[in-house]
């Protein structure tokens, strides 16, 4: 049995700045679990060009107000509390924050190494993961 709090995650290595947030990272491959399970937070103002080509992930907003874009179509969608979704295609896609901070659960399949972080300088997809 893993049992971990937010309080003993964050200042350590698996608290982690992803690019535009942080990714407080519960559960990585080193756990020898299958998955990823993490608490990250999108700065507010912040917008990321996204892509993950060796993970599926899927989130839960628990906090905060934000938007979720399909890099290939421009289809977007709002994401508040109670708003889940699934990059189950390996979808590059644009994550932003509006006015205050996103905060989300998030769970990686494959698990994260637990040290990927984002180029987010970059106008390419980010895909770190």
């Amino acid at each position: 049995m893993i049992i971990r709090k937010l309080e003993d995650i964050i200042g350590t290595d698996r608290d982690v700045a992803w690019g535009n947030g942080r990714s407080r990272r519960f559960l990585i491959e080193a756990d020898r679990v299958p998955y990823s399970l993490t608490d990250t937070v999108v700065s507010a103002g912040s917008t990321s060009l996204l892509e993950y080509r060796n993970h599926i992930e899927t989130c839960y907003c628990i906090s905060g107000k934000g938007r979720v874009r399909d890099a290939s179509t421009d289809e977007e969608h709002a994401i508040v509390p109670g708003t889940m979704y699934a990059l189950d295609r390996n979808d590059a896609h644009y994550l932003i924050a509006d006015e205050e901070d996103l905060r989300l659960v998030c769970i990686f399949l494959p698990a994260l190494r637990g040290n990927e972080v984002h180029d987010v300088s970059s106008r390419e997809h980010s895909s770190a993961y």
